[in-house]
C-alpha cells in the first residue's frame, strides 16, 4: 500500500529533507540499485524507473528524428554565447517533447563536451568547442543554461559535462595516461570545467576513459579536490560506458572488480554506466565490496543522494509544479527551431580567404563539385535528420536550378576477379531503414550489424559500375548505382544495403592492398577480405584478387563541369563516420589525395574556383590557399547546412564565423598526439612559436571594421576594458571583437596572448558600438608551482583588441601590483617532484592509487629543472623519496650528488627515503636527473646541525 503523502512528496519541504526521507524508506538493495545507469522503479513507493544519460551534443541524439544543429566545433566557430544558449533551450525543449511520447528519452543529458581542442588530429575534435579554455567555458555556460532552463527550482534537463579530464586521444584511449603538470592542469584543463560548474547550470560530469598522471579518471582525486569544491550544489558523476570494468580488464589498475567499484565510488563516481541495461553486474560488485569491507553504507547513501538530487530538480516528484512538464510534441521541430538551425549554420561559416571573388552576383553560373557537394553528413552524436539541405540543394534554390551544374568527382569503377565481374543483383527496391536505425530512425544496437534482407553481391558476366571514394588514410567506400553503399552484415555477406556509412563499427569501408597485378579488398570493420563463395560475395580470412577498371576518373567529370561555368565551388572535407571519430584519431592534416586532385582539376579548368571545406577538423591546405581566390570552412552544419552556405556565397549574409582552433600549416608543426604539456611543447595559439596557416580567431567578412579608444580601469579586483567598434563598410554585418591579454616578461613562460573576452555583434553599415569587458584580476594569473597556489605576478600586461589573435587593431598596457613569485623555500618545505619548472624526457605518474603524483623517465632517462631554490644559509644532505629502482642525481652549479640504486625490491608504491651528502646555500637552480625505472615523489634537505645555534 502506497503511503498517501510521505514527506518526500511534500513540495513545502526542502529537497535535502525530502531526500533524507526518501533514503530512509529505501532498502539497502534499492539504494544500491540507484547507482546503475538504468535504475528500476520502486512500486511500493510509487517511484518510476530512471536512467542517466541522453546524448544531446547538438540536438537530441539516438532517439529518432530531431532538429539537428551544427556540430559542436561549429558552434565554437560562432563565438556567440547567446546563440548557443538559445540552441541549448531548443535541444532541452525537444528532449522534453520527445519524452512526452517516448519514455526512453532521458532528461539527464550528457552534454556538452568541454574537452579542449588541444590537438587537431584528435578523433573526437568535432565534439569540442575550442582549443581555448575561456571560449570553451563561455560556450559551455551558455549551452548548459539553455538546457537547464531559467526556473529557480526546477530544471528543463540536467546537463553533464564530458569528459573529465585531459582527454584528447582515441588511440589506446582506455590505457594511455595524459601527463599533466600542475600549471597545465590549473591554467588549462580544469578551467574549461570550472567556469561552467560555478555558473550553476551543470548537474554533473562524466570522467573520461583515459588515465591522468598514471591514474584512471574514474578514480581521480580531482573529483573531490577540485570539482566538488567549486559549488555547493550536489553534482552527479556518471561513468563513461564500460569504464568501471576497464579498471580491471584493460587498465589492470585493480585486481578485482569489487576493489575497482569501491575505489570509483569513494573517489566520487555515483552512476555506473556498465553492461548496458543490465544492472545486476554492477549491483553485484557493490554488494561484494560492502561484504568485503571496501565500502560502507554511508558511501552508498552519498551516491544515492546525488542521484535523487537530480531527479528532484527535474520535477519528477512534483509534476504539478514542474514548469516544463507541459512540454508536448507541439514543441518539437517547430518553425522557431528550424529557423534557429539555419541561423546557427550561417554563423558557423568561416571565410578563410577572399580575393574579391565573393559574394557571387545574381545569375552567376556555378559548377558545384566535390564529394561533399550533395550530401548532408551527420556524426555519431547526431539525431536523425527530419529535413536536409545539401550545398547543391542550397545553391539551386538560391541561384536557380538552371544556373547550377553538379559533378560529384567520385571515380567510376568496375571490379573483376577470376570468376567474373562484381555485380549487385537486380532489382534493388526501396532503401528501407538506414543501417543501425529502427523504422522510426532511432539508433538500434540490434541493427548495427547491418541488413540481411537484401541479396548478397555476386560475380558474373555483367559488371556493376561503382562509385569509388577514397576518403584518405586507407579508407574506401563503394556505392552502387542506386545510391546505397556496399556493407558487410553480421552474416559476413557483402550487400549494397547502407544509406550512408555509419554505426559504432563502420561496415562500409574497405582498404586496398596491392597483390601482384591486382589487389585485395580488406574490410575495415571485420579485418577480413572480400572473397567469392558459392552463395555470394562475403568476407573471409583469405581474399579474392581483384582488378580495378576505371571507367572514368572523378577529376575528368570535374574538369568538364568547371570549364562550362563562370565560377566553381569545390566542396571537400570528411565523413564524420570514417576519418576522425570516436575510437579513431586522424593521422594527418592533409586533405585526402582524391579531394586534392579534384580542386586542382577544377582550378586548372577555371581559375575562378573556390574551395569550401565541410569538415569536423582543420586541414593543412597551404597549396589551395596559395592558388585559389577564395576558401571557406564550415563544420557539418546540420539540417540547414546547404541553405546557409548558399546565402553566404550570395551575400545575403556576411560571414562572421571565427576559427575556434589553430589551423597549422603542416603535420611537422604538431607535437605528439599524447603530449599534453602545452607549455613545454608550445602547443595551441597560447604557446605556438611557428607560423600557422590560419590563426586562432581568424575569419573574414564582406564588410570592414575599425577599432578605437581602448581604455582600461579598475573596479576593485576587476579590470574594466572598453573600446569602440565601427562598421566602416557598406554592408550590415556581424563582427567578432576579441580581447587578449599578454604578460610582458615575467619569471615563467607565459602565453604569447590569451583570450580574455569576446563579443559577437551585428552592426549596420556606418554604425558603431561601445563594448565593455570586465576581467577579474585572477584571470591574469598563473599557478605558482613554487608555492602551490594561484597568483597574479606583478608587472606590465598588454591589452590587445582586434579581429583575431593575429589581427590586433589597438593595444594598451597596464601595470599590475601583484604578488611576486619568490624563491622556493626548499630547505624548510622540500620539493614535490611534480612541481618542476621545466622537464625533458619525463612523465608524471601516480604517487599512490588514491592521490598524489610522482615523476619517472618517459623512456630511460629524464631531467627536471627547479628554478630559484632557496637553500638559505645551507644544507648538508638531500633526502630522496623514490621507488622502482634506477638512480636520481641532484645538481646545483657544479656539484652533483647521485643516489643509486634506489631500492628496486619494493612495490610500485613502496617509496623508500634515501639520504646522501649534498651541500648548497643561497638561491640556486636545481637539476634532478632520473635514470632507469625510478619514480620520484619528492626531495627534502637536511640543515647543518649547527645551523639553528645562536
Amino acid at each position: 500500500m502506497i503511503e498517501s503523502s510521505p514527506p518526500f512528496r511534500d513540495p513545502e519541504l526542502s529537497f535535502d529533507r525530502r531526500i533524507d526521507d526518501l533514503l530512509s524508506r529505501l532498502t539497502l538493495d534499492e539504494r544500491i540499485a540507484l547507482l546503475h545507469q538504468f535504475t528500476p522503479g520502486v512500486a511500493r513507493l510509487g517511484i518510476g524507473p530512471f536512467r542517466t544519460g541522453q546524448e544531446a551534443l547538438h540536438g537530441v541524439a539516438w532517439m529518432g528524428p530531431a532538429t539537428v544543429f551544427p556540430q559542436a566545433v561549429g558552434l565554437g566557430a560562432t563565438w556567440n554565447d547567446d546563440l548557443v544558449r538559445r540552441i541549448g533551450e531548443a535541444v532541452g525543449t525537444e528532449a522534453r517533447a520527445m519524452r512526452s511520447r517516448d519514455e526512453r528519452v532521458g532528461l539527464n543529458v550528457w552534454a556538452p563536451t568541454v574537452n579542449l581542442l588541444r590537438h587537431p588530429l584528435w578523433g573526437r575534435g568535432e565534439e569540442g568547442y575550442s582549443e581555448d579554455p575561456g571560449l570553451t567555458s563561455a560556450l559551455a555556460v551558455a549551452y548548459t543554461r539553455g538546457l537547464r532552463g531559467d526556473h529557480p527550482v526546477y530544471w528543463r534537463t540536467a546537463p553533464v559535462l564530458k569528459h573529465w579530464l585531459a582527454h584528447n586521444n582515441e588511440t589506446r584511449r582506455d590505457t594511455t595516461s595524459s601527463s599533466v603538470r600542475p600549471r597545465v592542469l590549473h591554467e588549462y584543463d580544469l578551467r574549461a570545467f570550472r567556469t561552467a560548474v560555478e555558473a550553476g547550470a551543470v548537474a554533473g560530469v562524466m570522467p573520461a576513459y583515459n588515465l591522468v598522471n598514471g591514474r584512471p579518471n574514474h578514480v581521480s582525486p580531482y573529483l573531490r579536490e577540485h570539482l566538488r569544491r567549486w559549488t555547493g550544489q550536489e553534482l552527479l558523476v556518471c561513468s563513461d560506458a564500460g569504464a568501471p570494468t576497464n579498471l580491471v580488464v584493460s587498465e589492470k589498475y585493480f585486481d578485482t572488480h569489487e576493489q575497482a567499484t569501491a575505489a570509483a565510488l569513494r573517489a566520487g563516481v555515483d552512476s555506473f554506466t556498465d553492461h548496458g541495461t543490465d544492472p545486476s553486474v554492477t549491483t553485484g560488485r557493490l554488494h561484494g565490496a560492502l561484504e568485503q569491507g571496501l565500502l560502507s553504507e554511508t558511501d552508498i547513501d552519498m551516491a544515492a543522494r546525488r542521484q535523487l538530487s537530480v531527479r528532484f530538480r527535474l520535477g519528477e516528484f512534483d509534476p504539478h509544479l514542474d514548469p516544463y512538464a507541459a512540454t508536448t510534441s507541439r514543441d518539437f521541430d517547430t518553425s522557431g527551431h528550424r529557423d534557429l538551425a539555419r541561423e546557427a549554420a550561417e554563423q558557423v561559416i568561416v571565410l578563410l580567404k577572399n580575393d574579391g571573388m565573393l559574394p557571387l552576383a545574381e545569375g552567376t553560373r556555378i559548377a558545384v563539385v566535390g564529394l561533399l557537394a550533395d550530401v548532408c553528413k551527420t556524426d555519431w552524436y547526431s539525431g536523425t535528420l527530419i529535413r536536409r539541405s545539401t550545398v547543391l540543394d542550397g545553391l539551386r534554390e538560391r541561384f536557380g536550378a538552371g544556373n547550377v551544374t553538379f559533378a560529384e568527382g567520385a571515380d567510376q569503377v568496375r571490379l573483376k576477379c577470376a570468376g567474373g565481374w562484381l555485380q549487385v543483383p537486380a532489382p534493388q527496391t526501396g532503401a528501407g531503414a538506414g543501417a543501425g536505425r529502427d523504422a522510426e530512425g532511432a539508433l538500434d544496437p540490434a541493427l548495427l550489424e547491418g541488413r540481411t534482407d537484401l541479396p548478397p553481391l555476386t560475380v558474373g558476366s555483367e559488371a556493376t559500375a561503382f562509385a569509388l571514394i577514397d576518403w584518405g588514410e586507407g579508407a574506401w567506400t563503394l556505392r552502387a548505382p542506386d545510391g546505397r553503399y556496399l556493407s558487410v552484415a553480421a552474416d559476413g555477406f557483402l550487400r549494397a544495403s547502407a544509406d550512408d556509412p555509419g554505426g559504432w563499427v563502420v561496415q562500409e569501408t574497405f582498404t586496398r592492398e596491392r597483390h601482384g597485378e591486382g589487389c585485395l579488398l580488406k574490410h575495415r570493420g571485420t579485418g577480413q577480405y572480400v572473397s567469392v563463395a558459392a552463395d555470394g560475395v562475403r568476407v573471409a580470412a583469405r581474399g579474392e584478387v581483384f582488378e580495378i577498371e576505371y571507367l572514368e576518373r572523378g577529376a575528368e567529370a570535374v574538369t568538364r563541369a568547371a570549364a562550362d561555368a563562370e565560377v566553381v565551388l569545390v566542396v571537400a572535407g570528411n565523413d564524420p563516420h570514417i576519418n576522425g571519430r570516436e575510437t579513431e584519431d586522424r593521422t594527418t592534416l592533409a586533405l585526402p589525395p582524391q579531394q586534392e586532385r579534384l580542386w586542382r582539376a577544377a582550378h586548372a579548368a577555371n581559375p575562378r574556383t573556390a574551395l569550401a571545406l565541410v569538415s569536423a577538423y582543420p586541414y593543412a591546405v597551404g597549396d589551395a590557399d596559395a592558388a585559389l581566390p577564395a576558401l571557406l570552412w564550415t563544420a557539418h552544419g546540420g539540417q540547414a547546412a546547404g541553405t546557409a552556405l548558399a546565402r553566404v556565397l550570395a551575400g545575403d549574409v556576411s560571414p562572421a564565423g571565427r576559427l575556434p582552433q589553430t589551423w597549422y600549416a603542416a603535420d611537422a608543426d604538431l607535437p605528439d598526439l599524447l603530449d599534453y604539456d602545452i607549455i613545454g611543447s608550445r602547443q595551441t595559439y597560447l604557446y605556438f612559436e611557428g607560423t600557422p596557416l590560419f590563426p586562432f580567431g581568424h575569419g573574414l567578412g564582406y564588410s570592414s571594421f575599425m577599432y578605437r579608444g581602448l581604455e582600461a580601469g579598475w573596479d576593485g579586483d576587476v579590470l574594466t576594458i572598453s573600446f569602440t567598434v565601427t562598421n566602416t563598410g557598406s554592408l550590415d554585418a556581424d563582427e567578432v571583437a576579441q580581447l587578449y591579454i599578454r604578460a610582458v616578461g615575467g619569471p615563467v613562460v607565459r602565453p604569447s596572448r590569451q583570450l580574455a573576452g569576446h563579443r559577437r555583434l551585428h552592426l549596420a553599415a556606418g554604425a558603431a558600438r561601445h563594448l565593455e569587458f570586465r576581467v577579474p584580476l585572477a584571470e591574469l594569473g598563473i599557478f605558482d608551482v613554487a608555492h602551490d597556489r594561484w597568483t597574479v605576478p606583478p608587472g606590465t600586461y598588454e591589452l590587445l583588441a582586434g579581429a583575431s589573435s593575429a589581427d590586433i587593431r589597438i593595444t594598451s598596457s597596464i601595470e599590475v601590483d601583484g604578488d611576486p613569485i619568490g624563491p622556493r623555500p626548499v630547505r624548510e618545505q622540500g620539493l614535490a617532484a611534480v612541481a618542476y619548472d621545466e622537464q625533458v624526457g619525463t612523465e608524471i605518474v601516480d604517487h599512490t592509487k588514491a592521490s598524489g603524483d610522482a615523476v619517472t623517465p618517459a623512456h630511460s632517462k629524464g631531467e627536471l629543472l627547479f628554478r630559484d631554490c632557496d637553500f638559505n644559509t645551507g644544507v648538508t644532505a638531500v633526502i630522496v623519496e623514490a621507488t622502482g629502482g634506477g638512480a636520481v642525481s641532484v645538481t646545483t652549479g657544479t656539484t652533483t650528488t647521485i643516489l643509486e640504486p634506489v631500492d628496486p625490491t619494493g612495490g610500485t608504491y613502496d617509496y623508500t627515503p634515501r639520504t646522501a651528502a649534498f651541500t648548497a646555500s643561497g638561491v640556486r637552480d636545481l637539476r634532478v636527473g632520473l635514470r632507469g625505472p625510478v619514480r620520484l615523489a619528492r626531495l627534502d634537505f637536511q640543515r647543518s646541525p649547527t645551523d639553528d645555534v645562536h
